[in-house]
């Protein structure tokens, strides 16, 4: 994508925060506004992401994957009011695709009992597939814009996690 050089790194000026956090877009984009973190916004955005999911996991697989859908809707339109408000292509501060991402990430774990350790699995494993970007998640990232476009790339990370993680507990010992 071609961001505003300098600006997508850079964090939000002090004005640009306040418009950002005084829409709730904004602060759907954000994370709540864990993507405001300084150091390493898409990780803090994915932590953040666990707590709703906590709640979310409890659902049965057909209304989780309706939050899914309902999230990314909700996402699209977050995410393209900030990518218009701020001229940025694709801020690192909106992490609402880490949510959705990471909650994609987490389907094989829907309806079985908590497991911190297969939670961490598949945080890790989604982590590792956004900050790689395998194709087509790499071809995502840069074709395609707008609010679709910040989500996409993290849709795709959180499905090659989720088969991974799904393999890894199929053939678990």
């Amino acid at each position: 994508m071609n961001a505003v050089p300098g600006t997508a790194k850079a964090g939000l000026t002090a004005a640009q925060r306040r418009v950002v956090l005084g829409h709730p877009a904004g602060w759907i984009a954000t994370g709540f506004g864990s993507g405001l973190s300084p150091l390493a916004p898409g990780t803090a955005g994915s932590l953040a992401a666990l707590l709703p999911w906590l709640a979310l996991a409890e659902l049965p697989l057909p209304h989780y994957a309706l939050a899914l859908v309902l999230a990314l809707a909700l996402g699209v339109w977050a995410c393209a009011w900030v990518v218009r408000t701020t001229h940025v292509a694709d801020p690192a501060y909106a992490v609402w695709d880490e949510f959705v991402g990471l909650w994609i990430a987490l389907i094989p774990l829907v309806g079985m009992p908590r497991s911190w350790p297969w939670i961490a699995c598949g945080f890790i494993l989604f982590r590792i597939f956004d900050i790689w970007k395998p194709w087509p998640v790499s071809w995502a990232d840069r074709n395609v814009e707008g609010g679709f476009g910040v989500m996409l790339d993290d849709i795709v990370a959180g499905l090659y996690a989720a088969i991974v993680l799904a393999a890894m507990l199929r053939w678990q010992p």
